[in-house]
């Protein structure tokens, strides 16, 4: 029991990051497959919206419950954007590859490129964003 405890407080931030990363992640998906199935706009663009509502979930809740950092809230949040289009132009550039060239379908695409991308803004978010000063 006390290795479990001992890597839970270890691994922490990426636990948490992972369950709200998870929660967003399927607000993003939803968000997207409805836009899809509907058919009310091209999955590109499905995507941008989709992202956005995924951006803004995920740094409210990780600012609150994950990092529990309250200092400067706007450049934080500036800070999480720019990853957050960072995330969004990896994610746009390997739907493009992967369902306009390669042909495959794009709910899976999407999938696959939610966990790509969230394991480099995990580090970008962590290193950057939530990043505390050492005393």
């Amino acid at each position: 029991m006390q290795t479990i405890v001992s890597l839970y407080l270890r691994f922490r931030n990426l636990v948490l990051y992972g369950l709200i990363g998870g929660f967003c992640s399927a607000l993003d998906f939803g968000i997207y497959t409805l836009l899809g199935h509907f058919d009310l706009m091209p999955y590109l663009w499905a995507n941008i919206l989709s992202v956005h509502c995924g951006i803004f979930c995920s740094f409210f809740l990780n600012r609150s419950f994950n990092f529990r950092v309250k200092d400067k809230p706007a450049q934080r949040f500036l800070s999480f954007y720019a990853v957050g289009l960072t995330g969004l132009a990896l994610s746009e550039g390997l739907l493009y590859l992967m369902v306009s060239l390669a042909g495959l379908n794009p709910l899976i695409c999407k999938l696959f490129t939610i966990v790509a991308v969230a394991l480099v803004q995990f580090f970008l978010n962590k290193y950057i964003t939530f990043k505390t000063q050492s005393v």
